[in-house]
Protein backbone atom coordinates (compact mmCIF):
# COMPACT_ATOMS: atom_id res chain seq x y z
CA UNK A 1 0.00 0.00 0.00
CA UNK A 2 1.40 3.37 -1.01
CA UNK A 3 1.49 6.78 0.88
CA UNK A 4 -1.23 8.20 -1.23
CA UNK A 5 -3.58 5.45 -0.63
CA UNK A 6 -2.68 4.83 3.32
CA UNK A 7 -3.59 8.20 5.01
CA UNK A 8 -1.93 7.39 8.23
CA UNK A 9 1.32 6.22 6.86
CA UNK A 10 1.59 9.48 5.99
CA UNK A 11 3.95 11.85 8.67
CA UNK A 12 1.56 14.55 9.66
CA UNK A 13 2.57 18.14 11.38
CA UNK A 14 -0.41 20.04 13.00
CA UNK A 15 0.74 24.61 14.04
CA UNK A 16 -1.13 25.99 15.55
CA UNK A 17 -3.05 24.88 18.52
CA UNK A 18 -5.57 27.33 19.62
CA UNK A 19 -9.20 27.28 19.98
CA UNK A 20 -9.92 25.90 16.56
CA UNK A 21 -6.58 23.96 15.78
CA UNK A 22 -6.78 22.29 19.08
CA UNK A 23 -10.11 20.55 18.54
CA UNK A 24 -8.90 19.37 14.75
CA UNK A 25 -5.52 17.95 16.03
CA UNK A 26 -7.26 16.17 18.51
CA UNK A 27 -9.68 14.77 15.63
CA UNK A 28 -6.55 13.70 13.78
CA UNK A 29 -5.10 11.58 16.94
CA UNK A 30 -8.42 10.18 17.15
CA UNK A 31 -8.52 9.12 13.96
CA UNK A 32 -5.33 7.31 14.46
CA UNK A 33 -2.22 10.01 13.01
CA UNK A 34 0.54 10.17 14.96
CA UNK A 35 0.91 14.00 14.89
CA UNK A 36 4.15 16.10 15.42
CA UNK A 37 2.38 19.20 16.91
CA UNK A 38 3.52 22.36 17.47
CA UNK A 39 1.82 26.12 19.35
CA UNK A 40 3.75 29.18 20.12
CA UNK A 41 2.52 28.87 23.62
CA UNK A 42 3.44 25.12 24.03
CA UNK A 43 1.14 24.38 27.28
CA UNK A 44 -1.93 24.95 24.62
CA UNK A 45 -0.84 21.66 23.01
CA UNK A 46 -0.22 20.13 26.07
CA UNK A 47 -3.36 17.92 25.87
CA UNK A 48 -2.21 15.74 22.95
CA UNK A 49 0.99 14.02 23.87
CA UNK A 50 -2.12 11.78 25.86
CA UNK A 51 -3.17 11.28 22.13
CA UNK A 52 -0.36 10.17 20.98
CA UNK A 53 0.96 13.40 19.83
CA UNK A 54 4.96 14.85 20.14
CA UNK A 55 4.77 18.05 20.80
CA UNK A 56 7.76 20.42 19.67
CA UNK A 57 9.11 23.59 21.17
CA UNK A 58 9.91 24.74 17.53
CA UNK A 59 7.44 24.88 14.55
CA UNK A 60 10.58 23.86 12.30
CA UNK A 61 11.11 20.46 14.33
CA UNK A 62 7.42 19.63 14.23
CA UNK A 63 7.70 20.26 10.20
CA UNK A 64 11.01 18.15 9.81
CA UNK A 65 10.50 15.36 7.05
CA UNK A 66 6.63 15.53 7.15
CA UNK A 67 4.67 14.80 4.14
CA UNK A 68 2.02 16.76 5.07
CA UNK A 69 3.01 20.24 7.33
CA UNK A 70 -1.56 21.80 8.59
CA UNK A 71 -1.45 25.05 9.54
CA UNK A 72 -4.25 26.69 11.76
CA UNK A 73 -2.66 29.85 12.54
CA UNK A 74 -3.88 33.05 13.08
CA UNK A 75 -3.42 35.56 9.77
CA UNK A 76 -1.39 35.72 7.09
CA UNK A 77 1.72 37.35 8.58
CA UNK A 78 1.86 34.82 11.60
CA UNK A 79 1.87 32.27 8.52
CA UNK A 80 4.74 33.70 6.84
CA UNK A 81 6.44 34.18 9.68
CA UNK A 82 6.14 30.60 10.45
CA UNK A 83 6.79 29.11 6.99
CA UNK A 84 10.04 31.33 6.04
CA UNK A 85 11.55 33.30 8.92
CA UNK A 86 10.81 30.53 11.84
CA UNK A 87 12.36 27.80 9.04
CA UNK A 88 9.23 25.51 8.46
CA UNK A 89 9.43 25.69 4.61
CA UNK A 90 13.51 24.88 4.91
CA UNK A 91 12.74 22.13 7.13
CA UNK A 92 9.55 20.17 4.15
CA UNK A 93 11.09 17.84 1.84
CA UNK A 94 10.64 18.42 -1.52
CA UNK A 95 7.14 17.06 -2.75
CA UNK A 96 5.54 17.53 0.47
CA UNK A 97 2.66 19.68 1.05
CA UNK A 98 1.57 22.58 3.24
CA UNK A 99 -1.81 22.55 4.25
CA UNK A 100 -2.91 26.19 5.20
CA UNK A 101 -6.47 26.40 6.95
CA UNK A 102 -5.55 29.68 8.18
CA UNK A 103 -8.26 32.38 7.63
CA UNK A 104 -5.66 35.21 5.72
CA UNK A 105 -6.19 36.92 2.44
CA UNK A 106 -5.99 35.37 -1.18
CA UNK A 107 -3.30 37.41 -2.51
CA UNK A 108 -1.28 35.87 0.71
CA UNK A 109 -2.39 32.57 0.23
CA UNK A 110 -0.97 33.22 -3.66
CA UNK A 111 2.39 34.33 -2.44
CA UNK A 112 2.61 31.80 -0.29
CA UNK A 113 2.17 28.85 -3.01
CA UNK A 114 4.87 30.42 -5.04
CA UNK A 115 7.53 30.93 -2.49
CA UNK A 116 6.85 27.28 -1.76
CA UNK A 117 6.44 25.85 -5.05
CA UNK A 118 10.43 26.94 -6.23
CA UNK A 119 11.04 24.72 -3.21
CA UNK A 120 9.15 21.55 -4.69
CA UNK A 121 6.82 21.42 -1.84
CA UNK A 122 3.07 22.01 -2.83
CA UNK A 123 0.35 24.56 -1.30
CA UNK A 124 -3.33 24.34 -0.49
CA UNK A 125 -5.61 27.06 0.98
CA UNK A 126 -8.26 25.58 3.07
CA UNK A 127 -10.16 28.15 4.79
CA UNK A 128 -13.08 26.67 7.03
CA UNK A 129 -16.09 28.02 8.31
CA UNK A 130 -18.30 26.57 11.42
CA UNK A 131 -16.47 27.42 14.71
CA UNK A 132 -15.55 25.47 17.42
CA UNK A 133 -18.70 23.35 17.45
CA UNK A 134 -18.09 22.25 13.82
CA UNK A 135 -14.33 21.45 14.80
CA UNK A 136 -14.85 19.71 17.41
CA UNK A 137 -17.99 17.21 15.86
CA UNK A 138 -15.90 17.43 12.58
CA UNK A 139 -18.56 18.85 10.84
CA UNK A 140 -16.46 21.90 9.00
CA UNK A 141 -17.13 23.61 5.70
CA UNK A 142 -13.85 23.49 3.79
CA UNK A 143 -13.08 25.72 1.29
CA UNK A 144 -10.20 24.63 -0.84
CA UNK A 145 -7.62 26.63 -3.44
CA UNK A 146 -4.65 24.81 -5.71
CA UNK A 147 -4.07 22.36 -7.90
CA UNK A 148 -6.92 19.69 -7.86
CA UNK A 149 -4.58 16.68 -7.59
CA UNK A 150 -2.84 17.77 -4.18
CA UNK A 151 -6.94 18.46 -2.61
CA UNK A 152 -7.02 14.50 -3.74
CA UNK A 153 -4.15 14.24 -1.65
CA UNK A 154 -5.00 16.07 1.10
CA UNK A 155 -9.15 15.15 1.11
CA UNK A 156 -8.72 11.52 3.67
CA UNK A 157 -7.21 14.24 5.81
CA UNK A 158 -9.92 17.09 5.23
CA UNK A 159 -12.39 14.73 5.96
CA UNK A 160 -11.56 14.19 9.10
CA UNK A 161 -12.51 18.32 10.01
CA UNK A 162 -15.76 18.07 7.83
CA UNK A 163 -16.93 18.50 4.41
CA UNK A 164 -14.85 19.65 1.89
CA UNK A 165 -14.99 21.44 -1.78
CA UNK A 166 -12.13 22.37 -4.30
CA UNK A 167 -12.85 25.47 -5.31
CA UNK A 168 -10.24 26.65 -7.89
CA UNK A 169 -6.50 27.72 -8.04
CA UNK A 170 -4.87 29.01 -5.49
CA UNK A 171 -6.08 31.94 -3.46
CA UNK A 172 -9.83 30.53 -3.94
CA UNK A 173 -10.01 28.83 -1.07
CA UNK A 174 -9.43 32.14 0.63
CA UNK A 175 -11.77 34.39 -1.43
CA UNK A 176 -14.49 31.81 -0.53
CA UNK A 177 -13.97 32.03 2.52
CA UNK A 178 -13.90 35.81 2.31
CA UNK A 179 -17.48 35.48 0.54
CA UNK A 180 -18.83 33.38 3.14
CA UNK A 181 -17.30 36.02 5.88
CA UNK A 182 -19.25 38.57 4.19
CA UNK A 183 -22.62 36.48 3.92
CA UNK A 184 -22.57 35.86 7.66
CA UNK A 185 -21.16 39.24 8.87
CA UNK A 186 -23.91 40.85 6.71
CA UNK A 187 -26.95 38.43 7.97
CA UNK A 188 -25.90 38.59 11.35
CA UNK A 189 -26.78 42.55 11.08
CA UNK A 190 -29.88 42.06 9.13
CA UNK A 191 -31.22 39.80 12.07
CA UNK A 192 -30.21 41.77 14.65
CA UNK A 193 -31.75 45.08 13.36
CA UNK A 194 -35.07 42.69 12.30
CA UNK A 195 -35.19 41.45 15.85
CA UNK A 196 -34.84 45.13 17.25
CA UNK A 197 -36.83 46.76 14.84
CA UNK A 198 -40.11 44.46 15.80
CA UNK A 199 -38.85 44.60 19.59
CA UNK A 200 -39.30 48.42 19.72
CA UNK A 201 -42.31 48.20 17.78
CA UNK A 202 -43.96 46.01 20.99
CA UNK A 203 -43.41 42.48 19.48
CA UNK A 204 -41.89 39.38 21.30
CA UNK A 205 -38.34 39.03 19.90
CA UNK A 206 -38.15 35.32 20.85
CA UNK A 207 -41.67 35.01 19.36
CA UNK A 208 -40.57 37.18 16.15
CA UNK A 209 -37.92 34.95 15.77
CA UNK A 210 -40.08 31.58 15.98
CA UNK A 211 -42.66 33.16 13.08
CA UNK A 212 -40.21 33.47 10.97
CA UNK A 213 -38.20 30.41 11.21
CA UNK A 214 -38.61 28.02 7.86
CA UNK A 215 -39.86 30.97 5.96
CA UNK A 216 -37.80 32.94 3.35
CA UNK A 217 -36.27 34.53 6.58
CA UNK A 218 -34.92 31.38 7.58
CA UNK A 219 -30.91 30.93 8.02
CA UNK A 220 -28.66 29.39 10.29
CA UNK A 221 -27.57 32.81 11.32
CA UNK A 222 -31.23 33.18 11.93
CA UNK A 223 -32.13 30.03 13.97
CA UNK A 224 -27.92 29.81 15.74
CA UNK A 225 -26.75 33.30 16.31
CA UNK A 226 -30.84 35.02 16.67
CA UNK A 227 -31.41 32.61 19.35
CA UNK A 228 -27.92 34.10 21.27
CA UNK A 229 -29.33 37.21 20.59
CA UNK A 230 -32.75 36.36 22.26
CA UNK A 231 -30.78 35.16 25.50
CA UNK A 232 -28.18 38.04 25.27
CA UNK A 233 -25.76 34.97 25.03
CA UNK A 234 -22.66 37.05 23.65
CA UNK A 235 -19.75 34.32 24.77
CA UNK A 236 -17.02 33.81 22.06
CA UNK A 237 -17.97 31.28 19.54
CA UNK A 238 -15.93 33.57 16.67
CA UNK A 239 -15.45 37.34 18.14
CA UNK A 240 -16.33 40.14 16.74
CA UNK A 241 -12.91 41.72 16.46
CA UNK A 242 -12.57 38.65 14.08
CA UNK A 243 -15.67 39.42 11.68
CA UNK A 244 -14.08 42.86 11.25
CA UNK A 245 -10.89 41.57 10.49
CA UNK A 246 -12.49 39.50 7.91
CA UNK A 247 -14.51 42.29 6.39
CA UNK A 248 -11.49 44.53 5.71
CA UNK A 249 -9.87 41.83 3.75
CA UNK A 250 -13.05 41.31 1.66
CA UNK A 251 -12.62 45.51 0.70
CA UNK A 252 -9.05 45.09 0.68
CA UNK A 253 -9.37 41.80 -1.76
CA UNK A 254 -12.29 43.88 -3.22
CA UNK A 255 -10.51 46.87 -3.93
CA UNK A 256 -7.57 44.57 -5.55
CA UNK A 257 -9.67 42.92 -7.96
CA UNK A 258 -11.58 46.13 -8.79
CA UNK A 259 -15.05 45.28 -7.35
CA UNK A 260 -17.35 47.66 -5.51
CA UNK A 261 -18.87 46.14 -2.04
CA UNK A 262 -20.87 48.73 -0.72
CA UNK A 263 -22.75 46.48 1.70
CA UNK A 264 -19.60 44.94 3.03
CA UNK A 265 -18.40 48.25 3.56
CA UNK A 266 -21.18 49.30 5.22
CA UNK A 267 -21.38 46.25 7.72
CA UNK A 268 -17.12 47.20 8.12
CA UNK A 269 -18.40 49.99 9.60
CA UNK A 270 -20.55 48.99 11.80
CA UNK A 271 -18.31 46.18 13.19
CA UNK A 272 -15.48 48.73 13.73
CA UNK A 273 -17.79 51.06 15.90
CA UNK A 274 -18.76 47.87 17.84
CA UNK A 275 -14.97 47.41 18.35
CA UNK A 276 -14.57 50.79 19.08
CA UNK A 277 -17.53 50.63 21.79
CA UNK A 278 -15.86 47.93 24.04
CA UNK A 279 -17.26 45.17 22.16
CA UNK A 280 -14.25 43.08 20.55
CA UNK A 281 -14.41 40.31 23.46
CA UNK A 282 -18.00 39.32 22.14
CA UNK A 283 -18.96 36.72 19.79
CA UNK A 284 -19.76 37.94 16.40
CA UNK A 285 -23.42 38.44 16.90
CA UNK A 286 -22.58 40.92 19.45
CA UNK A 287 -23.19 43.34 16.87
CA UNK A 288 -26.86 43.27 18.28
CA UNK A 289 -25.26 44.88 21.23
CA UNK A 290 -24.10 47.66 18.83
CA UNK A 291 -27.35 48.09 17.39
CA UNK A 292 -28.79 48.19 20.61
CA UNK A 293 -27.30 50.50 21.93
CA UNK A 294 -27.79 52.95 18.87
CA UNK A 295 -31.48 52.44 19.31
CA UNK A 296 -31.36 52.81 23.71
CA UNK A 297 -32.47 49.59 24.05
CA UNK A 298 -29.82 48.24 26.12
Amino acid sequence: MTVESDPHANKIAFLGTGSMGLLMARRLCEAGHALQVWNRTPDKAASLAALGATVHTQASAAALGADIVVSMLENGAVVEDVLFAQGVAAAMKPGSLFLDMASITPREARDHAARLGALGIAHLDAPVSGGTVGAEQGTLVIMAGGKPADFERALPLLQVFGRATHVGPHGSGQLTKLANQMIVGITIGAVAEALLFATKGGADMAKVREAITGGFADSRVLQLHGQRMVERDFAPRARLSIQLKDMRNALATAQEIGFDAPITGLFEQLYAEGVEHGLTDLDQSGLFVELASRNGMT
